[in-house]
């Protein structure tokens, strides 16, 4: 290579990694010797050359079952690769729901295989975002973290205002006995949503306080929880639910309840997943911007990554309420 280019070694390597110290004479006989020799780069000695795996890890602490069917996970990890495809990293995805299937990231994480994680769906006090960055790994989480940490880099959606919005237009559309299915509380998300709606009601006269019940984001839980709902309060007239899954489960648990959406009790959802344009009738829900989190959120990997000054403030990402006809 370096013979039909005319230059030194050290100049082809420069070319071939990109480095910015090369002529423009000699990077274009370099690529020039490129295209005429076919030449493709070794990517394992380039990675035993610059300590670099040339990878990077989105970890998921959900079941198998959830990262395959839930919308919010497959658009969050198209965000997430379609940045990364200019930057020539290799994307490994990575479940780990239980203690050992967290130990077996972990270890593999320290064995050097990825260059950094983005970590989603962190439930409570789940230490494997301390130990990666122990160990010098960069890491970003998608949502913001339980237990606050101040070189710990997130992106979130503006979860408060979004569920606030969400529960006060119910309120404005004349309801009042309006109820919650919240996301689970070990995690920011929940946490935010059911403060989110708290926040819409508080001083508001004539509607029940915290009728509440809780869900784990799946459509089960949601139907579930809407039938407990229904047990306490016969009477209720709308429910605000914390994703656009456990909707279409309350939606299901109406039905079945016979009672009408929007008629009898009107339903919103979190998410404006696809699945809120095709449930009946389709579902008014708000809509975060969940592939420009992921994007957001590998930018944010990639600079730590290459060492370059970074902030450790959040990224915010607005959201907006898109009404349908569940109201």
């Amino acid at each position: 290579m370096a013979a039909a280019a005319g230059v030194s070694r050290g100049t082809v390597s420069r070319v071939v990694n990109g480095s910015p110290q090369v002529s423009e004479a000699a990077r274009a006989s370099v690529l020039e010797a490129v295209q005429q020799l076919g030449y493709v780069p070794n990517r394992a000695a380039r990675s035993l050359a610059t300590r670099r795996a040339d990878s990077v890890a989105f970890v998921v602490s959900e079941p198998e079952s959830r990262v395959f069917t839930e919308p919010f996970f497959g658009s969050l990890l198209r965000g997430v690769s379609k940045e990364l495809s200019a930057s020539g990293l290799q994307l490994v995805l990575v479940m780990a729901w239980t203690a050992r299937e967290h130990a077996q990231v972990e270890q593999y994480v320290r064995n050097g295989h990825v260059d950094g994680a983005i970590l989603v769906s962190v439930h409570g006090d789940d230490p494997l975002p301390w130990r990666l960055m122990e160990n010098g790994t960069p890491v970003v989480m998608s949502g913001r973290p339980q237990l606050s940490h101040p070189s710990l880099p997130y992106v979130d959606s503006d979860n408060v205002e979004g569920a606030r919005a969400a529960t006060a237009h119910l309120y404005e559309r004349g309801r009042r006995r309006i109820a919650a299915i919240t996301g689970p509380q070990d995690m920011s998300v929940g946490v935010d949503r059911l403060a989110g709606y708290r926040k819409a009601l508080r001083g508001r006269r004539g509607v029940p306080r915290d009728l509440c019940a809780f869900g784990d984001f799946s459509q089960e839980s949601g139907e579930r929880a809407m039938r407990q709902l229904l047990e306490r309060d016969p009477e209720l007239d709308a429910v605000f639910a914390a994703s656009d899954m456990m909707a279409v489960g309350a939606m299901r648990a109406l039905r079945a309840a016979g009672r009408r959406v929007p008629d009898d009790v009107a339903v919103v959802g979190f998410d404006d997943s696809e699945t809120a344009r095709h449930t009946d009738p389709p579902l008014t829900s708000v809509r975060q911007p969940t592939e420009l989190m992921g994007r957001e959120m590998t930018r944010m990997l990639l600079t730590l990554i290459e060492g370059g000054s970074t902030t450790t403030d959040p990224v915010i990402v607005p959201n907006e309420l898109v009404l349908r006809g569940s109201v």
